[in-house]
């Protein structure tokens, strides 16, 4: 019996599934992103569709829904993903969980985009909005189950030592790890800002897979005051003596932090997720070779 455990545990292959984010208002499908996605063998692209944010009158709405300009590829199994603000949830109504997932239902059929089976909440819940976050997972995964769906969400490596939400699977966010405030610092990915939290990565509750960074920051500082990340559509105003330090994850150090994942939890690594496939960083991340995270 011992023996035929062994070989029928030898004779199990891991699925490796490669995978991106698309974080972009608007998705045109390029020929280079296709081919990026043909070369790489990209089975997943987690997109998302819109952020809930809180308007100027204080309630809470959608905003910056992506536009569709081209049909999704066919090789790929969409993933709709819904960024929400911590301050939402500290206002959220209680049918915030209809909301989200009628509306992703509605884009789904207006832009032809079958075969889904998961819906992504990301969202940096914070101990004051956990308990409201987890009740409106807990009423959205009823929902999609319903319908076959699953839910998983964004799990941020301060979370790992946090309770686990209600869901399916979450994605461990290899990113945006440090503070934005500290000129010296890397926020994008430090290894000594990851150390410390990966050692709740073994005894944490929800499957994982894991996400890592592919793209850059220009972050703007006037004096030694952080004020803000410069993006192309809403680019800051630049005064005389501001300083703007340009940020990213060498390839190096994404590996690194790809092996400490592998050595706390190695099945976080089957299935790897490339942040992200925007029209801007597609280049860049061919440029630096940021695939060879796939099969490192």
């Amino acid at each position: 019996m011992a023996l035929m455990a062994l070989l029928i545990s030898c004779g199990k292959e891991t699925k490796h599934v490669n995978a991106a984010y698309y974080w972009s208002t608007t998705f045109s499908g390029d020929s280079a992103m296709t081919a990026f996605i043909q070369k790489q063998h990209i089975s997943r692209l987690y997109v998302r569709y819109f952020d809930v944010v809180i308007d100027e009158h204080d309630n809470v709405h959608p905003n910056a829904t992506i536009q569709f300009n081209n049909t999704m590829p066919d090789s790929v199994e969409v993933i709709p993903c819904v960024f929400v603000t911590n301050e939402s949830m500290a206002k959220a109504p209680e049918h915030l969980d209809s909301l989200i997932y009628q509306r992703v239902r509605q884009m789904n059929d207006t832009h032809d985009i079958e075969g889904v089976k998961e819906l992504q909440i990301d969202c940096d819940w914070s101990q004051r909005t956990q308990k409201t976050y987890f009740e409106m997972l807990h009423r959205l995964r009823e929902r999609a189950h319903a319908d076959g769906w699953e839910v998983s969400c964004t799990i941020r490596l301060h979370q790992l030592g946090m309770e686990a939400p209600p869901v399916d699977r979450g994605v461990l966010m290899m990113y945006n790890t440090g503070d934005v405030r500290k000129m010296d610092r890397n926020p994008i990915l430090d290894l000594r800002d990851v150390k410390p939290y990966l050692r709740n990565l073994d005894s944490y509750s929800l499957p994982l897979a894991t996400a890592y960074p592919a793209f850059e920051w220009s972050i703007l500082y006037r004096g030694n005051h952080y004020v803000g990340i410069m993006h192309d559509e809403d680019a800051l105003t630049v005064l005389p003596g501001d300083t703007i330090v340009r940020h990213e994850a060498p390839l190096e150090t994404v590996l690194k932090a790809k092996e400490q994942v592998e050595e706390h939890l190695p099945e976080a690594n089957e299935e790897v997720i490339l942040f992200d496939l925007s029209p801007n960083n597609i280049q860049r991340i061919i440029h630096n070779h940021y695939e060879k995270v796939y099969y490192h």
